[in-house]
Parts: structure tokens; sequence; C-alpha cells
């Protein structure tokens, strides 16, 4: 993935903010969303989109548009920042390919602590019960 390409691809849209602001809000467009055509870029390989289908299927649209928003501060350049960065952090983490998990097993101690607690707590719960009387 190229990050400064895929910037380069990403359309931009205010809108008026219902955030902080007081009257501010309503005459300034200062939250942002932006839009990225994950079908059309070029910054990412076939391989890469088609990943990003399979596990961001919720978030692309039946177009195969990302949109994402940001409204969280009154500075519409701040919240142009952010919406980037949530993008981009979102593709990486999404493309990253998680190790696979080797299977391991527990260590002969950790086998004979865990029986070992066993044995004391039957013990004690054992010493709780009244005598038997035959």
């Amino acid at each position: 993935m190229n990050a400064e390409v895929l910037i380069s691809e990403l359309s931009f849209k205010a809108i008026r903010s219902s955030g902080p602001g007081g009257q501010h809000v309503n005459k300034t467009a200062s939250k942002v969303e932006v839009s990225f055509s994950l079908e059309n870029s070029e910054a990412l390989s076939e391989i890469e989109k088609e990943r990003l289908r399979t596990k961001l299927s919720t978030k692309i649209s039946s177009e195969g548009i990302i949109v994402l928003q940001c409204g969280e501060t009154r500075s519409q350049h701040r919240n142009k920042a952010i919406v980037i960065e949530r993008l981009v952090e979102l593709l990486q983490k999404t493309l990253k390919v998680a190790k696979p998990r080797k299977k391991t097993k527990p260590s002969k101690g950790a086998i004979e602590r865990r029986l070992k607690s066993k044995k004391e707590n039957a013990f004690k719960k054992s010493n709780r019960k009244p005598p038997k009387i035959e």
C-alpha cells in the first residue's frame, strides 16, 4: 500500500457539524467526510483490494467506496487530518497478515502446580464437612 498515492486519491466533503462550537456550528462546515474508492485505487494491489473487500465488507458501500467522517473539533483542517489518519490506520491494520498461532503444551511444572492446588482445595472442602458417624 502506497500511502502518498492513497491520500491523493481521497475525495473530501465538508458538512455542518453537530459537535462543540455553540452558534458557530450553525454557520460553518467543520465536519469532514472522506470517501475512498477501493475499486479505482492505484495505491493498492489486487490482492490487497480483495483482502480489504472481505475484511471490511460492512464498511464498504455497494459501489466499493469506504466513507469515514470526523467532526470532533471546531477546525475543518484538524478534522481532515484526523479522518485521513483514521483511514490510513484502518487500511494498514486490515492489510496486516496475522501470524499463525503455534500450538503449545503446558509445562510439567505448570501441570504439577495445577494438580497440587486442586488437591489443596479438595482437602479444604473435605475438612469443612461434619464427621461421618457410623
